[in-house]
Parts: structure tokens; sequence; C-alpha cells
């Protein structure tokens, strides 16, 4: 049996997933950045996470050749941010929201957290490259997280669970 690439594309876009904006900057000094949702922790020990690339991509060569690169993971009120760091053709850092932060990597201030990683590892992961970064700082903000989840961007709503008779939020 075998699933299309559209059946796989409508099962994943069910599953919710952070909206992160990747950041580096080159050996000449050019900021680079692109919008990723699929990142995750990886390791604690030693500390690592991953963040997944498309061969293609414009950020491509920048990123897997990158000595550090920062996950910012977007509050619930930058979905603006993350569309126009997931579009092509624009100048992404042009507003001016992404301000030298941990390891002097351009930073989102406001993002719910930052991680600053050096580059451990490039996977290979068919059309994609899987990052795998050392997280050597972190800040956490105070925000609520933005999801991507249906192909739209989403806040998480709390969900209530019942313990020994209580409901718990």
């Amino acid at each position: 049996m075998t699933i299309t690439s559209e059946e796989f594309t409508r099962a994943m876009a069910r599953v919710p997933a952070p909206v992160t904006v990747a950041t580096t900057v080159d050996a000449s000094g050019r900021r680079w950045g692109f919008t990723g949702s699929s990142f995750s922790s990886l390791s604690l020990t030693p500390p690592l996470v991953l963040i997944c690339l498309g061969k293609t991509a414009s950020t491509h060569e920048a990123f897997t050749t990158a000595e550090s690169f920062m996950i910012n993971i977007l509050a619930e009120g930058q979905a603006d941010i993350a569309s126009r760091f997931a579009a092509s053709g624009v100048d992404r850092f042009a507003a001016g929201d992404a301000l030298p932060m941990e390891l002097g990597l351009p930073g989102i201030p406001e993002a719910v957290a930052r991680v600053a990683c050096s580059l451990h590892r490039v996977v290979d992961g068919g059309d994609h490259s899987v990052l795998i970064g050392r997280v050597v700082a972190a800040h956490v903000g105070e925000d609520d997280p933005l999801v991507y989840c249906d192909r739209s961007f989403q806040r998480p709503a709390a969900v209530a669970e019942t313990v020994r008779g209580a409901a718990v939020w």
C-alpha cells in the first residue's frame, strides 16, 4: 500500500505544530531566516533541538553551513512575522523586528521562547535537511504560543481534564 503525497499532506496538516522562525548570519554578515513548523526538542543531555528545512529553500545553504542559528518560537500575535518569513522574494528582515539577541543572532524580542544553537549536525531527511542544534542559550517569554494546524494559525485553547473529580486547566 502506498500513500499519496496529498494524503500524507492532509494527515500531517491535522497535527498541531509550533510556529517558529529560524535565523542565522552567514560569514559575510548577511541575515537569513525562514518559518518552520517541523521543530522539536531532541535530547536533554546534551541539549539538542531539531528543525527541518527544504533542500530547495533559498536559505538552505546558509543554514547548513552556519556555525550557529536561533529558533524563535512565536507568540500568538505574531502570525504576520511567520507569514513574512515564509514568503519568498521579500526582505524578511525589513520590518526591523528581528534584533541581535543571544549569540548576536537575529531574534524576535517578544517570542514565547528563543533557543540559540551551535550547529551540531545536518541529517538527510528526504527532500528536507534536518538541522540539529546544540542549545547554548535560551530565553523564555510570557505570552501564549502560536500554533499551526489545519493550514491556519491558531492559539492553543485550555483543555479541561478531570483528575480525581476536579477540573484542572
